[in-house]
């Protein structure tokens, strides 16, 4: 996108890496106090197949070091969207962060999507775990 030419395009950072890294695209740094959320520029877009989407999620060293996670992980990024990817950080640690031009602060991995049409029904086939819930198998 123009103003971002010195923002990385999406990269794998190895050979068998399933994501690529998204960049920052803010203009100045940015602080994320202790609790706070806010989206986060990547200075691209993108156009996919119909059969793809592409889900954002949080890199794991930010998240394992500094708190910082990606708050609707995974995010979608939907087949027909045209519009600027952008990440919606949240930092879970106990210290401001600072997101600064060209870091990198997420990662996105395309996924297939399958074509499903839905049919109502009256009645489910029944199963061993019927209506079971959350916990319902125990500790």
């Amino acid at each position: 996108m123009s103003g971002n030419e010195d923002i990385p395009l999406p990269q794998k950072m190895s050979e068998a890496a399933s994501g690529f890294d998204l960049h920052a695209a803010v203009v100045e740094p940015m602080v994320l106090k202790p609790g706070e959320r806010a989206l986060v520029p990547t200075g691209f877009a993108l156009s996919m197949p119909i059969e793809l989407e592409a889900q954002i999620r949080p890199r794991s060293g930010l998240a394992y070091k500094h708190g910082i996670t990606t708050l609707n992980s995974p995010g979608t990024i939907d087949a027909d969207y045209r519009g600027e990817v952008k990440v919606l950080l949240i930092n879970h640690g106990q210290e401001s962060f600072t997101v600064a031009r060209g870091e990198r602060i997420a990662q996105m991995v395309f996924q297939l999507v399958p074509q499903i049409t839905l049919n109502e029904v009256s009645e489910l086939s029944e199963t061993v775990r019927g209506a079971g819930g959350f916990g319902h198998t125990g500790k």
